[in-house]
């Protein structure tokens, strides 16, 4: 784990309350993989004292070193500081953080499942796997168009669903109907989203009697992001975890 200021590139509204934030920080793009997370916090002040965790959205080479990018949504007291902040200011930041997706090496077909902000980290993933020749099928469900989060990184190789519970934009529906009919066809399935989305999975899983391994990101409060604190403690099938320690990747089924 790295502790540094980070210094903001590039800091942009991309639609609503969703921004794009890259952070000029090479040593929290070290060993970082998707699925990880760091955690930041505002310089300047102690209110909101705790940091916040956030996954990481990419990595890539900056005129002056490694750039970490942060795709993020304004919901509380911290997020909203961040949206102010311009290029050339800087956060208090570690990480990286955590367990990220873990791709068997013998896997070729992989599915991914976003719930809303849910393609933060699986955009990456996306990226990563096409470039290494794997088969990729990238499903997202939303409630209405308004609410599709930019996918402009996605490699045109990946094959691309959208679904919205109005009919908006793609097809009608929930995510879990698509995932459903390519169970299947998939080797490994990576799912980011919310908690209800991951109990339809389970049950879609349970009706097919899938062996997939499928693979999900809890999203819970933390304090500290590095097992201190007993803050994001959960019970699972193997006993109590530590979503920042033992996750936030899990398997499906040692949750639901």
């Amino acid at each position: 784990m790295n502790v540094v200021r980070a210094r903001i590139v590039s800091n942009e509204r991309l639609f609503g309350r969703t921004h794009l934030v890259w952070l000029h920080a090479p040593p929290l793009a070290k060993g970082a993989s998707p699925g990880q997370f760091l955690m930041f916090r505002i310089l300047n002040g102690s209110d909101p004292l705790l940091g916040r965790p956030m996954s990481y959205h990419g990595v890539r080479k900056g005129a002056e070193g490694d750039e970490v990018a942060l795709l993020y949504q304004v919901w509380g007291r911290a997020t909203a500081l961040l949206a102010k902040k311009a290029p050339g200011d800087e956060v208090l930041a570690w990480g990286p953080l955590g367990r990220g997706y873990a791709v068997a090496p013998r896997a070729r077909n992989l599915l991914l499942v976003a719930g809303g902000m849910g393609t933060a980290p699986l955009v990456w993933l996306a990226e990563q796997a096409v470039a290494k020749g794997k088969n990729v099928s990238f499903i997202i469900g939303v409630r209405t168009a308004e609410q599709t989060a930019p996918v402009r990184s996605l490699p045109p190789q990946a094959e691309l669903v959208i679904v919205t519970e109005d009919g908006s934009l793609g097809r009608k529906g929930l995510v879990t109907e698509p995932f459903a009919e390519s169970l299947s066809w998939a080797d490994q399935v990576f799912a980011c989203g919310p908690r209800p989305m991951y109990e339809s999975m389970a049950q879609v899983v349970r009706k097919a009697r899938s062996r997939t391994p499928v693979q999900v990101l809890l999203e819970t409060n933390m304090a500290c992001g590095i097992g201190l604190c007993y803050g994001c403690a959960i019970e699972t099938r193997r006993g109590v975890k530590q979503v920042c320690r033992d996750g936030p990747r899990f398997e499906l089924r040692e949750i639901f």
